[in-house]
């Protein structure tokens, strides 16, 4: 049976039946991949999911893209890029500003996705790099967060490295689709970068992410044989082994000695006839 891209209504629809798989991707490699594999969700960049070959890769990846509020500039601008990148292929859009401008776009029928937990643009005020929600005023200052996220029209929201039972006790409360980075299994959908899961990312490991594959070492693998091919080549010619005969192109013998005729006196060097 074909997969079709699912809308933000079956999204809904699954909510407390199941958990949908959700990746950051961020080449046409890595979405031809998920798609491959049956990923659901996929966060992407603005460049990626406005290229040209997305869709011919992608087809049934929900996808979804975002600017930070510190890049997207005013609530019209917000409004007027959203309609850009969602006419040229994105399902949903990333929004980390205010519930102000969440409501405004959401009355403009723009799906919006919000953010809660550790928001790296806002980390200075909760402390940094670190946990959110581990004192009950926290926990609650949290759901009344994402009530007010669903009150402003948010559909989903991306809920960031907060204890489990947090973030369960919020998605069993709402409506609102809970999208857990390293926040447990009771939310709606798990999502991690797709270069922790290869094995790419060379700095930190957050404690939420696993690695199934190490590209790393396969890149480094193939870096070093990009250099002894590069260095064989170099003997190789040094030593006359390249060009062989089987890589030169020759002239019939009639033609050779007529355009040997006509030539002028060489000047001072020759090249080997081999």
């Amino acid at each position: 049976m074909m997969r079709k891209k699912p809308t933000i209504a079956d999204l809904r629809s699954l909510k407390g039946r199941s958990q949908r798989t959700m990746l950051r991707v961020t080449t046409l490699e890595e979405a031809a991949a998920a798609e491959e594999a049956g990923i659901d969700i996929v966060s992407v960049t603005p460049e990626l999911v406005t290229h040209r070959d997305y869709r011919t890769v992608a087809p049934t990846l929900f996808s979804m893209t975002g600017l930070t509020h510190l890049e997207a500039g005013t609530r019209e601008d917000y409004l007027r890029w959203a309609g850009n990148v969602i006419n040229a292929g994105a399902d949903a859009i990333y929004c980390s500003g205010s519930m102000a401008t969440v409501e405004y776009l959401a009355r403009e029928h723009i799906p919006v996705v919000g953010h809660v937990g550790l928001v790296p643009s806002r980390a200075t005020w909760t402390g940094g790099f670190r946990a959110v929600g581990k004192t009950s005023e926290q926990a609650l200052a949290m759901l009344k967060e994402c009530r007010a996220y669903q009150h402003a029209g948010a559909f989903a929201v991306e809920i960031e490295v907060v204890p489990v039972e947090v973030a369960t006790a919020i998605s069993a409360r709402l409506d609102l689709l809970l999208w857990s980075m390293g926040a447990g299994a009771g939310c709606d959908a798990q999502y991690l970068f797709a270069c922790d899961i290869l094995g790419t990312h060379e700095d930190h490991l957050p404690r939420h992410s696993k690695v199934y594959r190490n590209f790393s070492a396969e890149f480094a693998r193939l870096q070093a044989e990009r250099v002894a091919a590069f260095r064989e080549f170099k003997t190789d010619v040094e030593a006359g082994h390249y060009p062989e005969e089987r890589h030169m192109v020759r002239m019939s013998e009639d033609e050779l000695r007529a355009f040997e005729a006509e030539l002028e006196p060489a000047a001072g060097f020759s090249v080997s006839k081999a």
